[in-house]
């Protein structure tokens, strides 16, 4: 979702496949490619992606929307790619689709929310203030005289001596929580790199687990990493949970704007800027605001499903062959806004995120069933849905998976690709976590160009894309988001560009295809993940967490417990 004119000559070659050379390990000399690999990976060019995106993205598929119309068209049109590629149908039944038994909840709320205390209120304007919706698959939601608690980030987290909590009963409490995690301190949760304690998931979970009946998620647009606008495309409309989610639920899930926040906090006799600054430190607690809230909430609820499009490319190798290498991208987006923008349009075409990294995913599945010589691996290509209502499809893949996790070396997953031209970096999301950065970094030099981490590691960009489905089965994962010192353009040129990308495009009707995209950048990087798969494919060991990583022990549950050979 996020994202070189002329450069040196190395740089304007082909984006290669990865090997060893010669049986020379990766770091002893430098990596050399081998040509029928480039051959096969020049066939990734800027007409085959950008004619994936421009129908992906079109208003015939309404936004591909979970369940809707336009998503099942895209579902139809990636299988017939994979079957026209000669790709074997991965999902049960010898089917090309992994059904995702979706739940969709489409909430009705009042025009204006109601906050007392005592004869005192507030009003607040429904979307244009704050959001709310049901927690639970339910038609009808109640709440009366809810409190409101302020609970600071709302986290609880033992290795670091860290909880917001304090044992305070807050059974059927509104909590009020900041996003984001603490990040004044660098030995506290990583410091400014957010965890995944940061992210509205966790908060949501956290607060159901402690018998809270809703929370309330304070935005603002540094610990987002996106303006409120964000919040009012993604977080009203229908919004959908799997089937077979369990564990406990909130009756109420909101966001407030921060002007809201204040309105709010001054209604309880409290200054915000104290309270958020008292929740820098170990030693907060609760703070009751003395405010409720009642609140009925009629809801429309429907069974519905999306689907997972998945195709096998079988490796070569008889004993390697059970290991598998999976390329992925999900092919949802958002659908019809709930409101129209200043055009009158209200389709939520998902153009970069991610109809761009879907057609990226089959760009590279052309390029690998060209090759005259198979991967020793499998490589499995997953077109993803309901990614857009919490990673809901690559989830339930990793749950429901084909293949054992023990048995999946890598994921290589594309959401959004460059528009902006070619770059001298690549900047990859979760530098630092794993094996496969030593891959990314060898074709990165072959290229001419240098790896750099995450520019933004306070918006917690490994924990919002599907590779952190598969991370959480024990799956390290390659993920990029674009350069910004693009070639031919001034220094912080780029990073101003992706800043806006995300102040006006991200997550809005806006995001649609345009002609005059620059795609050399999206396609040096396209071919760069595409030759660090398939280095991996052929790589005689699987890739491993670096030790100590938070998924490291998810691996090694996972290889332990793989069915004998």
């Amino acid at each position: 979702m996020r994202k070189l004119s002329t450069i040196n000559r190395i740089c304007t070659l082909p984006l290669l496949f990865v090997a060893t050379v010669s049986g020379v390990a990766l770091g002893q000399r430098d990596w050399k490619p081998d040509q029928g690999v480039v051959q096969a990976v020049e066939q990734i060019n800027d007409t085959s992606v950008r004619a994936g995106i421009r129908f992906l993205a079109d208003d015939l598929l309404e936004g591909r929307g979970p369940g809707s119309r336009g998503d099942s068209l895209a579902q139809r049109y990636i299988a017939t790619q994979w079957e026209s590629l000669g790709l074997r149908p991965a999902a049960a039944g010898n089917s090309w689709y992994q059904s995702v038994p979706l739940v969709g909840v489409t909430t009705k709320v009042p025009a204006e929310i109601e906050f007392r205390k005592g004869a005192e209120s507030l009003r607040l304007k429904y979307i244009e203030e704050m959001t709310a919706s049901s927690g639970k698959a339910q038609e009808k939601i109640s709440l009366r005289d809810a409190e409101l608690v302020f609970v600071g980030y709302g986290i609880q987290a033992p290795e670091y001596a860290w909880d917001d909590f304090k044992k305070m009963d807050l059974r059927g409490k509104v909590l009020v929580i900041m996003n984001n995690d603490p990040e004044d301190d660098p030995q506290l949760f990583a410091g400014k790199r957010r965890l995944y304690y940061g992210r509205w998931d966790y908060k949501y979970e956290m607060a159901a687990k402690i018998g809270a009946a809703g929370a309330i998620i304070i935005h603002t647009t540094p610990s987002a990493g996106y303006p409120f606008q964000v919040i009012q495309t993604s977080w009203t409309g229908e919004e959908f949970e799997l089937q077979s989610g369990a564990g406990p639920r909130l009756d109420v899930r909101g966001w407030f704007s921060e002007a809201s926040a204040y309105k709010l906090a001054k209604l309880a006799g409290q200054d915000l800027d104290a309270l958020r600054r008292a929740a820098q430190s170990r030693e907060f607690k609760p703070v009751p605001l003395g405010v409720t809230l009642s609140i009925d909430l009629a809801c429309q609820i429907r069974q519905q499903d999306t689907g997972n499009v998945l195709g096998l490319l079988p490796g070569s190798d008889p004993k390697l062959s059970r290991e598998t290498v999976i390329f992925m991208a999900h092919h949802d987006h958002l659908g019809f806004a709930a409101q129209r923008d200043a055009r009158g349009d209200n389709i939520c075409n998902g153009a970069i995120d991610n109809a761009s990294g879907t057609a990226a995913l089959l760009a590279i599945a052309r390029a690998a069933t060209s090759l005259n010589v198979r991967s020793k691996r499998s490589i499995l290509f997953a077109a993803v849905g309901a990614e857009e209502q919490g990673l809901l499809g690559s989830r339930f893949l990793a749950e429901n998976s084909p293949i054992h996790p023990g048995y999946l070396a890598a994921v290589i997953n594309i959401d959004g690709v460059n528009i902006l031209g070619r770059t001298h970096d690549v900047n990859l999301i979760g530098n630092g976590k794993s094996s496969l950065d030593r891959w990314v970094e060898a074709v990165a030099k072959w290229q001419g160009r240098v790896v750099t981490p995450d520019y933004f590691p306070d918006r917690g960009y490994y924990y919002r894309s599907d590779q952190f489905s598969m991370a959480k089965v024990g799956v390290p994962g390659v993920y990029l988001h674009s350069g910004v010192n693009v070639i031919g353009k001034p220094d912080g040129w780029g990073k101003q560009q992706l800043e806006e990308w995300v102040e006006k495009y991200y997550h809005q009707p806006s995001d649609e295809y345009r002609d005059d995209w620059d795609l050399s950048g999206a396609i040096d990087d396209i071919r760069l993940l595409a030759h660090v798969g398939l280095a991996i494919a052929n790589e005689p060991t699987m890739p491993n967490w670096n030790s100590g990583d938070e998924f490291e022990a998810a691996r090694k549950t996972a290889v332990a417990s793989r069915p004998s050979e």
